[in-house]
């Protein structure tokens, strides 16, 4: 399995916009940070995890052939706004599309026009929605896209209830400042992971980079990278002064499992 760091970046993006901090006007093309995603492949699956707003331009920087499901982690516009960039994979089939019932609810809510019977022309995603109620995360049902088994992880990201995924002894936990214990117990064993980690200062609804760590030496993973990463840190420094086994994520890493 190759996993793929699409974006790396947080809400923002890096740069921002009207922004001259020295990571904004880096000349490092790994403080070059698109919105947060990942792409899952085997040799016969292809699982996008959130269609960020940058969506697009990382389809066509990784040159993605195809695609089978989407999952979301939650419905944040970050996470959920590059929908409509997934057209050119349905001219012929329908995707799958999965998060937690808030999240289906808020794509009806957002996405009407995908749903609504209207004029040919302009073209809608051709979509299939597929709630993961707390039910199925209580009882660790997994998903199976063709040869792919996704396991969502209950996590937090302030107040709101959001979905991390396992993915065998893989792991991706973005946007969140809390794990359950409940899903601690789901990650035991995870070797790599990816896991926010949004900058040293305290943040009311995501992991700093010492809690990122402290929650990366918990779950016992050898390697992991951290994400979600905003233009208070530099990808260089921040390289530097991570412990081993740590490292910060880039738009284009790739993982292979």
């Amino acid at each position: 399995m190759l996993v793929t760091v699409l974006g790396s970046g947080t809400s923002f993006g890096v740069p921002s916009i009207n922004c001259d901090c020295p990571v904004c006007t880096s000349d490092d093309p790994h403080d070059k940070r698109t919105r947060t995603s990942v792409w899952i492949q085997t040799e016969n699956t292809s699982v996008i995890i959130d269609t960020s707003t940058d969506f697009r331009a990382q389809a066509l920087r990784e040159k993605i052939p195809s695609l089978d499901a989407l999952f979301f982690t939650h419905c944040h516009a970050d996470h959920i706004h590059g929908i409509d960039d997934i057209r050119p994979f349905t001219f012929h089939k329908t995707i799958p599309v999965y998060g937690n019932e808030v999240t289906i609810k808020e794509f009806r809510n957002r996405f009407s026009y995908i749903f609504m019977d209207t004029q040919k022309g302009g073209g809608k995603p051709r979509i299939s929605l597929n709630p993961i109620s707390d039910k199925d995360t209580a009882e660790r049902r997994t998903i199976n896209i063709g040869d792919v088994e996704l396991l969502p992880v209950p996590i937090k990201h302030g107040k709101l209830d959001v979905l991390g995924y396992r993915i065998n002894n893989f792991a991706y936990l973005t946007d969140c400042n809390l794990i359950p214990e409940s899903s601690y117990e789901k990650l035991d064993g995870v070797e790599y992971l990816v896991i926010d980690a949004l900058r040293y200062q305290p943040h009311p609804t995501h992991f700093t980079i010492p809690e990122a760590i402290e929650a990366s030496r918990r779950i016992g993973a050898g390697k992991t990278w951290l994400t979600h990463l905003c233009h208070d840190v530099g990808h260089e420094d921040l390289k530097q002064e991570l412990p081993d086994g740590i490292a910060p994520a880039f738009d284009g890493l790739k993982i292979e499992i």
